[in-house]
């Protein structure tokens, strides 16, 4: 199937929460990442998102080029030519942008897909995340309102992030402290902010002791209530039952239960990339082990060829993440569930 169209996006997102599951977002940094990403939703009979971050996106222009634009371009166009060849329909979406880099990130890629819809087309991606954790809240939405708009006139939904969460992902570091929970007051004054829709679809990634990155249980304390509280305040005030569609960052390491409680709670997305990282990896380190004398020309000798051509541990590779994937579909319900 090709690249979700605006409308197909709309109807997962709406179909997830209809029907109590959540899609895995998977953060990819390269087009064998992306592949695997593929391979595991159809695997799965699951829809999906495809993500990448800013060090995502600047890694796949290039280690020495660095340009944001130009990897998250490469990386949409790419994905619309292979994501024909797979019976799911995917949707492209761009992680954590914070401040300092909406100018060479988010704000050029609107525009890009501004223009393309001018023009009769599709926008590039579907969706972006701002990240405004970083800066005091009164100005996080001050943004968030001005990048809903544009968003909804380029025909794409717009992610945001109320509240902070812990550890580190492409060098923004969030301390462990009370504002990793996101109080209903937070939640009241989004919606003042940016609307209930009505000035472009957003989603909501509200945060209720999420962490980045692999922890030890009772590093930190998950409170999925807390997204039950937001939705009541704010559903109580405007009448509206879960109002918001929210996202699940930092995931790694949740109980199941965690996962499926914060899922009943309104949760539509949640995003997956150490997970993915370590079965992308893993399978690699088992080859090199493995094949020590054949990888390497030990003591003058010629090697391997067949041990060290990439694609021998990149199979291996993707078939590990595809996997890993498939059981994160399992986990948040969505397996089985694909609308085409």
């Amino acid at each position: 199937m090709p690249i979700a169209t605006p409308e197909a996006y709309a109807e997962m997102l709406d179909r997830a929460k209809a029907n109590g599951f959540a899609y895995p977002a998977i953060n990819v940094t390269s087009s064998q990442t992306l592949n695997a990403a593929l391979r595991g939703f159809a695997e799965a009979e699951s829809d999906g998102i495809i993500q990448v971050s800013t060090g995502g996106a600047e890694f796949l222009s290039g280690t020495t080029v660095k340009d944001m634009v130009t990897g998250a371009t490469a990386l949409a166009e790419y994905a619309r030519v292979v994501a024909k060849k797979y019976p799911v329909t995917v949707a492209l979406h761009t992680d954590h942008c914070p401040k300092d880099k909406l100018d060479g990130f988010m704000r050029p890629l609107i525009a890009i897909s501004a223009e393309r819809v001018a023009r009769g087309e599709d926008p590039l991606f579907q969706s972006h995340m701002w990240d405004g954790s970083a800066v005091p809240l009164e100005e996080n939405l001050s943004i968030a309102a001005e990048l809903v708009e544009k968003c909804a006139q380029a025909r794409v939904i717009m992610e945001m992030e109320i509240g902070v969460v812990g550890g580190e992902e492409d060098g923004i570091v969030g301390e462990i402290n009370e504002k990793l929970y996101t109080t209903p007051s937070d939640a009241l004054a989004t919606v003042e902010a940016v609307g209930l829709g009505e000035k472009g679809r957003y989603m909501l990634a509200a945060t209720f002791g999420n962490v980045h990155g692999v922890y030890k249980p009772g590093h930190v304390k998950l409170r999925p209530s807390v997204l039950k509280e937001i939705q009541e305040a704010v559903g109580a005030k405007y009448g509206k039952e879960k109002p918001f569609d929210l996202v699940f960052h930092g995931g790694s390491g949740s109980l199941l239960e965690e996962i499926h409680e914060a899922i009943s709670y309104g949760v539509v997305k949640m995003n997956i990339d150490t997970d993915t990282q370590y079965a992308f990896t893993r399978p690699v380190a088992d080859h090199m082990f493995r094949n020590y004398d054949g990888v390497l020309k030990v003591d003058g000798e010629v090697g391997n060829k067949k041990t060290y051509d990439p694609r021998s541990y990149g199979k291996a590779a993707e078939a590990g993440m595809a996997q890993r994937v498939v059981v994160a579909c399992q986990d948040l319900k969505s397996a089985g569930t694909k609308m085409s």
